[in-house]
């Protein structure tokens, strides 16, 4: 009896299942196998599991990840800065003072800091004035025993030897001040009267050297009650500056609102809205400071001048052709001539209107009058757009 060819069975297929994955295992326990594919097996990102090299899968996309491409660097443009203009940026370009530059001594409080800080910045492109500032932030004409500014400013003088001296005191003199050995509260009698005495003591100093001055008044503060007081203050320093022959400069107006009162932001100096104050409703920012030397600037300019120095010409031959002869005229070579009255007929040495004969000469009755009175028009002048006149027509000669 021939004997059929038997089916593998269940358990020839795990065998035959089985054996790649033993040689598989004892390919990866050789130790040859294993290093020579270490760099293989870096290669790829994903390790594939057993079961994936018997059956298959996925086909994982594998990268050289050792392998990097090196970029060649990109060559940059090569631009040559040109230097800046301050024209165009709006640099400030420092100015050098000149040897003889004219000095302009600013003491006070810490007010006084600020307005210091402010002209320093208005006067940097003047090569002829310069900003000396002597302030003390703390002192005041009350207490005295901190400073005393008439011998302060005294001695100041003598150092810096000033062409003007500008004061700016009084935010810190809201206080008692001693009077005779007794304490006088602020704004008595007894206080006003020494007040002043010592306000008129530090105007005397300056006027005894030959120096002039300008008294800078307090602005608004945030405090209603404090900037009532301060503007008691500015009557006492308007009242003696003027009377010592010094000018007043009052800023009131620059730091507060159409009704007198304290404002944080305003426009400055170029008229641009900012803020000009701190936030504890005293201090100034930069832009305060900028405007309120702005306020102290012109009169500086007016007192002492600010005459740039003339240019030199380089070429030491370019006055060789300037006439000599050309002489400037004296006082007795003018002529005095007398004032003229528009009112004169003789004006123009006529006692007739020029062009007089062209006027049309009527019986008085202007075409105004014609009008109202009449209720006529007046006539069109000849050859113009309303004129409607009928013109006979010239008869011609019969030939």
């Amino acid at each position: 009896m021939r004997l059929l060819p038997q089916r593998p069975t269940a358990t020839l297929l795990v065998r035959i299942a089985i054996l790649p994955a033993l040689v598989l295992a004892f390919l990866l326990t050789d130790p040859a196998f294993r290093y020579q594919n270490v760099a293989h097996a870096q290669e790829t990102r994903e390790r594939r599991s057993i079961i994936d090299m018997i059956f298959g899968g996925r086909k994982k996309r594998v990268t050289n990840n050792s392998v990097t491409r090196v970029k060649k660097p990109r060559r940059k443009k090569q631009t040559v800065r040109q230097p800046a203009d301050p024209a165009v940026t709006g640099a400030e370009v420092e100015v050098v003072k000149l040897p003889d530059a004219k000095k302009v001594l600013v003491i006070g409080d810490f007010m006084a800091t600020a307005l210091a800080d402010g002209l320093t910045v208005a006067f940097a492109s003047d090569p002829a004035i310069v900003i000396e500032k002597k302030t003390d932030g703390s002192s005041g004409l009350v207490r005295n025993d901190h400073l005393d500014w008439p011998q302060t400013l005294q001695a100041s003088i003598g150092e810096v030897k000033p062409a003007l001296v500008v004061i700016m005191l009084g935010a810190n003199d809201r206080q008692q001040m001693v009077v005779a050995g007794k304490r006088e509260k602020f704004q008595t009698e007894p206080w006003k009267t020494e007040y002043e005495r010592r306000v008129a003591a530090i105007l005397e100093v300056a006027r005894q050297n030959k120096v002039p001055f300008v008294w800078t008044g307090l602005p608004a503060f945030s405090s209603p009650s404090l900037s009532a007081d301060a503007a008691t203050l500015n009557n006492y320093y308007r009242a003696k500056a003027e009377f010592a022959g010094g000018e007043f400069i009052d800023i009131w107006d620059g730091f507060a609102d159409e009704n007198g009162k304290f404002v944080a932001t305003g426009s400055d100096i170029n008229g641009q809205p900012v803020r000009l104050r701190g936030s504890d409703g005293l201090s100034l920012t930069k832009a305060g400071k900028r405007k309120i030397a702005f306020y102290v600037e012109k009169p500086i300019r007016k007192l002492i001048g600010s005459e740039l120095p003339a240019i030199s010409m380089l070429n030491s031959n370019a006055n060789a052709n300037i006439d000599a002869s050309v002489t400037v005229p004296t006082a007795t070579e003018v002529l005095a001539v007398p004032p003229i009255s528009l009112m004169d007929p003789d004006l123009d040495g006529g006692a007739e209107l020029l062009d007089a004969a062209a006027i049309p000469k009527t019986n008085g009755t202007s075409p105004r009058d014609k009008l109202i009175e009449k209720g006529e028009t007046a006539d069109a002048p000849d050859g113009r757009v309303d004129d409607f006149k009928w013109v006979a027509p010239k008869e011609e000669p019969a030939g």
